[in-house]
């Protein structure tokens, strides 16, 4: 059905001037500023909890999107079908440019700013937003079982296309490193000091640099789990823009740390999330819910980038590898 954003907008306490489609929601000039009508499918609960936690970390300084009540002081409008939608605050900037290392460093700094706020939060932390400790075991043991069946499929294929031809090429060593990760992890102890409040989706498109100041956005996905997977989302992107450009990624881990001291254990866990091949279990994936027959040539592309980069990144691991020993 079509959404009439005009409908939505109208349950607030402001004047519309004009609606836009923005990335996955609608724009909405007002005379209050501009704001995102973002489509909402978690728990009444769950949005009234991100609304206070975000104005919590405003009282923090830290510059980040705020959620706006209708005008019955409901946290979520609806439309015609019923559907919820967030009213958020916006900021106008340039999102954070992976090719500016002022820009990036500046980036994990706030990330690690955003972690110490997190950690004066006075409340009990709802188990809505609390993560399965042992969420990263279990998802790379699913992304090992998944890789073993696109490689089943294409092994069983008697014309095998360019990108098939090299996805088994490569599959035996990127799976041995995605093994010896999944194996690592399981032996590794997991304990409470290392989790805390995380964005969920930390990265380049969600921190923007406004005249309000450096803005973090996109608080959806918040939530309670071990922290560095923030700092591992943030970095694993930024070197896989720039080539696992090794002193690049030390320059981010080193920034993160010198504002909020990376404890022995998160260390290694960062390690195995930077050393899992997720990028190739990624182009897999896709592969794998794609139309095997339209298969585009794009795929080839990014399968070759990860094979002519990875030895670059077998170089900052090892490096990171050494920093792991060094703290521990």
């Amino acid at each position: 059905m079509y959404i009439r954003p005009e409908q939505i907008a109208e349950q607030y306490e402001m004047e519309v001037k004009s609606i836009s489609k923005g990335r996955d929601c609608f724009l909405c000039e007002t005379d209050l500023g501009m704001r995102a009508l973002k489509e909402y499918r978690g728990s009444v609960e769950r949005a009234e909890f991100l609304a206070g936690m975000l104005d919590f970390l405003k009282g923090q300084n830290i510059v980040a999107e705020q959620i706006f009540y209708t005008k019955e002081g409901e946290i979520f409008a609806r439309d015609e079908e019923e559907q919820n939608y967030l009213l958020l605050s916006v900021f106008r900037g340039a999102e954070c440019d992976t090719k500016s290392r002022e820009d990036m460093v500046y980036a994990v700094r706030l990330l690690a700013g955003l972690h110490n706020a997190t950690e004066q939060y006075p409340d009990e932390v709802p188990e809505f937003v609390k993560m399965n400790p042992n969420a990263l075991l279990l998802l790379y043991e699913k992304h090992n079982r998944e890789l073993r069946q696109v490689r089943n499929y294409i092994r069983g294929r008697k014309q095998k296309n360019e990108f098939e031809e090299m996805f088994m090429r490569q599959f035996a060593g990127f799976f041995e490193k995605a093994q010896a990760v999944t194996e690592q992890l399981q032996n590794m102890e997991i304990r409470e000091e290392l989790t805390g409040f995380c964005h969920g989706d930390y990265n380049q498109h969600n921190v923007i640099f406004s005249r309000e100041g450096v803005a973090i956005v996109n608080f959806l996905n918040f939530s309670y789990q071990i922290r560095v997977s923030d700092l591992s989302n943030f970095v694993r992107k930024m070197m896989e823009k720039n080539n696992w450009n090794t002193s690049l990624g030390m320059e981010l881990i080193g920034a993160y740390d010198s504002v909020r001291k990376l404890k022995p254990q998160e260390l290694s866990y960062l390690y195995f999330y930077l050393a899992y091949p997720e990028k190739f279990w990624k182009i897999a994936n896709h592969y794998s819910h794609s139309h095997k027959a339209w298969l585009s040539g794009r795929n080839t592309e990014k399968l070759s980038k990860v094979v002519a980069q990875e030895g670059a990144r077998e170089h900052f691991l090892q490096t990171l590898a050494g920093k792991v020993e060094n703290r521990i």
